[in-house]
């Protein structure tokens, strides 16, 4: 990238004779406040997001509960699966016996997922849970392996257990490897004497995010806290549907003892034959109470979305297709699921749920205040099946209940899986008469749609529920569905919008969130990583950067008394501008989504004087660039600084923004 005073130098001489832009600020009077849930993060497990990426556990199917038992392991010798193990909801587990020859070895090696990252003179906590069965004493050895080595020992490191008794006890041991190995192999060796059984089988680094056992990995942790999330929403997205009603994701099997919480089949494992990974389940790990801790880590508000009984509508499009969907008579269940949620999370330590909570380390009330119901579920009208109200009447009966029950907390609805369309327009007005708080828009559209719909947010109905931008992304046209920076910085531009319009979109959040670059499906993402490194993309900085700059409330700007949205006559540029009463900051965001320097002046209504303002800049050359993992920072904000002139009326900010840029600037009042 440019050095930024290179960038500034040409912009310079690129805008002479070019007409100056004149940004009229209104400092003198507050608009709309700006929710501190603004700009938030969305988690769905896709990409690899949870076993395999942000939870830290290294084994794959550590409790052998996988329709293929040994699925993520090569066993040899004696090894048998058995199914009446200790924990009712995964029964099984290994029997690992004598082979009954000296040179014949009993053994489980797990591959991880793609292999499993390991840093040198870091250390790992192995668990186990064994016995062995005829009592008496046996010895487990436990190596991590370097597979394709050309040393004369593979091991990087290795450990021993000692298990004794016929009961299931938990075992625990440390392995420290003395290299650093992006794809390391587990294995577990059997007592060459002794019949041993050995069930959960768990490995993660003791250096998690927060140091928790069961903890998150502490880098992409990191990534999620420095984005400064408002809000939270999980754990997704089409997941919470299902591929059917038997595969939806069920919160109440994500809490408890992560020995017993029973494995569930994605729905992404069938959806993508192109990116096709077989062994692709969640193992509940990352449960409710851990997304519920990050939210507290984070500052974030916990929005859970859950079922309304509809199973994945893209995949079932038939709605009276028996067994496929909950009859509306038989949602009581699903009722009392979401009633039963909300007092896991608020509840008194001494309630039902409230226990669960407390037992699980978290006696008081985790506050939550909002609650999605159904992700991108549809009603039908009659030129398109005739089905009527299909998820509308079941969100009517889930908000009957909750309000009745838990009247302060906010509902969430959806319009689909459209921006617009039939679809849309039929579900927008209906989420009105159901006096939801919030609908959940999504959209990922190209870069023609972005750069023509700036004033998407204007003209909505302010007398109706709030919007959640629940999931959006400009998807590149011409086979640009990736992450480039272009893209992102037109993202920059809608959230000018999004930000303008502050008193009716109280929620927004880019999705998705993670991607493993040996498992993702679905591009672009905010967060990529392998099994050691990560790099955040473009669009990750530019989410950052508005919730980092967000304010406290929106200041009007205008340019000819229009908003500034990419109109006819603005040269492809969009703006928005707030105060932050936290910092004493007037905070200007102008996105230059033109192919030339554009000469800008921000007059600044309301302040008098000269200073310097601080600014922040995205400007790179090639639009299809983007970050990686060896270039983690090739495309990163630059700080800067500009002189604030004392003009007659007003204080000005006389600029030249380069070609396809983002700039912000923040002036002391």
């Amino acid at each position: 990238m440019k050095h930024l005073s290179t960038i500034l130098l040409l912009a310079a001489s690129m805008s002479a004779g070019a007409q100056t832009h004149v940004l009229d600020v209104n400092t003198k009077k507050l608009g709309a406040p700006v929710q501190p849930t603004m700009y938030g993060i969305f988690f769905e497990d896709i990409n690899y997001a949870a076993d395999g990426g942000l939870y830290a556990e290294l084994v794959m199917n550590r409790s052998f509960e996988y329709p293929n038992h040994f699925a993520g392991w090569d066993v040899s010798g004696n090894v048998t699966i058995k199914d009446d193990g200790p924990f009712e909801r995964n029964p099984h587990y290994v029997r690992m016996a004598p082979t009954g020859h000296g040179d014949k070895h009993s053994m489980i090696e797990n591959r991880g997922f793609f292999g499993m990252g390991v840093k040198g003179g870091q250390e790992y906590r192995l668990s186990l849970w064994a016995r062995v069965p005829d009592g008496g004493k046996a010895k487990l050895w436990i190596d991590l392996v370097d597979n394709a080595t050309m040393g004369e020992d593979q091991k990087l490191c290795n450990a021993g257990v000692e298990v004794s008794g016929s009961e299931w006890k938990k075992y625990t041991a440390t392995l420290k490897p003395k290299t650093t190995f992006a794809k390391a192999h587990l294995r577990v060796w059997a007592d060459s004497k002794v019949t041993t059984d050995v069930e959960h089988v768990s490995l993660f680094p003791t250096d998690t995010w927060k140091g928790r056992e069961n903890g998150m990995r502490k880098d992409l942790a990191q990534a999620l806290f420095d984005m400064h999330p408002g809000v939270f929403r999980f754990p997704g997205g089409c997941i919470v549907e299902g591929t059917d009603l038997a595969t939806r994701y069920q919160w109440k099997n994500t809490v408890g003892p992560v020995e017993n919480r029973p494995l569930n089949e994605n729905r992404w494992h069938y959806t993508f034959t192109n990116r096709y990974f077989p062994d692709y389940y969640q193992s509940y790990g990352l449960g409710f109470f851990e997304f519920f801790q990050l939210c507290e880590d984070f500052g974030s508000e916990a929005l859970p979305v859950i079922s309304c009984g509809l199973s994945c509508q893209f995949q079932n499009p038939d709605p009276t297709k028996p067994g496929v969907h909950v009859a509306l008579e038989d949602l009581e269940p699903y009722i009392q699921d979401a009633l039963d949620l909300i007092e896991f999370a608020n509840g008194p330590a001494d309630s039902k749920w409230g226990k669960v909570r407390a037992e699980m380390g978290h006696p008081e009330p985790f506050n939550l205040k909002y609650l999605g119901v159904g992700n991108e579920q549809w009603d039908y009208d009659e030129a398109h099946g005739g089905f009527g109200p299909v998820f509308t009447a079941r969100l009517k009966k889930f908000s009957d209940a909750i309000r009745k029950k838990y009247p302060n907390i906010k509902l969430i609805g959806t319009t689909g899986p459209n921006s617009e369309g039939w679809d849309f327009d039929l579900l927008q007005p209906r989420m009105k008469e159901l006096k939801v708080d919030l609908y959940d828009e999504h959209y990922y559209r190209n870069e023609e749609w972005f750069l023509s719909h700036g004033l998407r947010y204007d003209s909505y109905d302010r007398k109706g529920p709030k919007v959640f931008a629940g999931e959006y992304a400009c998807h590149g046209s011409n086979k640009h569905k990736w992450n480039h920076y272009y893209t992102s910085l037109l993202e920059a531009a809608h959230m000018t919008g999004i930000e303008r319009n502050a008193d009716i979109v109280h929620m927004a959040t880019y999705a998705p969130l993670f991607a493993h670059v040996e498992g993702w499906q679905w591009r672009p993402d905010a967060i990529w990583y392998d099994n050691l490194r990560m790099f955040k993309s473009v669009s990750y900085y530019v989410q950052q950067l508005y919730a980092m700059n967000k304010g406290t409330n929106v200041l009007k700007l205008t340019m000819d008394k229009k908003p500034v949205a990419g109109q006819p006559g603005q040269d492809g540029l969009f703006a928005s501008s707030v105060w932050d009463a936290a910092t004493g900051e007037v905070i200007v965001k102008v996105v230059n989504t033109g192919d030339q320097t554009q000469p800008v002046s921000i007059q600044l209504q309301g302040i008098k004087g000269a200073r310097t303002a601080n600014t922040i800049t995205l400007c790179h050359d090639g639009m299809d660039d983007e970050n990686t993992l060896d270039q983690p920072e090739k495309i990163i904000p630059q700080p800067g600084t500009c002189q604030v002139e004392a003009g007659k009326q007003a204080a000005v900010i006389n600029d030249n923004l380069p070609a396809k840029s983002f700039r912000i600037y923040k002036i002391k009042k």
